[in-house]
């Protein structure tokens, strides 16, 4: 099995990438996937978020709000180490749950961690593997940020800055997919990738 990180910026297009990569064969496995999956409502995550944050971020049917607490951990440097703190650790072992479960169905698979946060936060068990990074330009990155999300022009640029720029990781790519133009140039970087992990031993 042959491991390879992805990461990007926040509306950067990794996920269209990662999307790409499941098309010509890859595993992904999706930190943001599991991330959402353990702050469910009832689980012990989200216990920890409210008893840390407070009742107000429960949506009246248990699950967490969001929205409301992406405004308190992007604001707050602190509010969001705090957060990472709760997450992080059960994210990291969900997937190694995964990539067991791969191994064990897919000895030879070609596996895609899909980590939006790597090189921003400590994971020194995924900095060592070979990087994908997926590259937008920063007015690109504001414009589909705010287009998604539905935003606010100083409500992007305040997500934005909350991530390390884009440049600063492209020095730890072993592959930079540009994906700042149409999605047919995308595609093609992502299969010149894809046929270079299929040569690499």
């Amino acid at each position: 099995m042959k491991l390879v990180a992805l990461t990007g910026g926040i509306a950067s297009g990794k996920t269209t990438v990662a999307r790409m990569l499941r098309e010509l064969g890859a595993e992904v496995v999706d930190a943001d996937a599991l991330a959402r999956e353990v702050v469910s409502a009832g689980s012990a995550a989200l216990q920890e978020i409210v008893a840390s944050f407070g009742p107000e971020l429960l949506l009246p049917d248990g699950q967490l709000d969001r929205r409301k607490l992406a405004e308190r951990v992007f604001s707050d440097p602190a509010a969001r180490a705090r957060l990472n703190a709760i997450v992080h650790p059960r994210v990291r072992e969900r997937m190694r749950q995964e990539v067991d479960r791969i191994r064990s169905r897919r000895p030879d698979a070609v596996v895609v961690l899909d980590v939006p946060l790597l090189f921003d936060v400590p994971l020194p068990e995924l900095e060592s593997l070979p990087a994908i990074v997926v590259y937008a330009s920063p007015r690109t990155q504001l414009d589909r940020l705010r287009e998604r999300d539905r935003l606010t022009e100083e409500e992007a640029e305040r997500r934005l800055r909350a991530q390390r720029p884009l440049r600063e990781k492209l020095v730890h790519a072993r592959w930079v997919v540009d994906n700042d133009g149409d999605l047919d140039r995308t595609r093609a970087q992502v299969r010149e990738v894809w046929e270079a992990l299929a040569r690499d031993p």
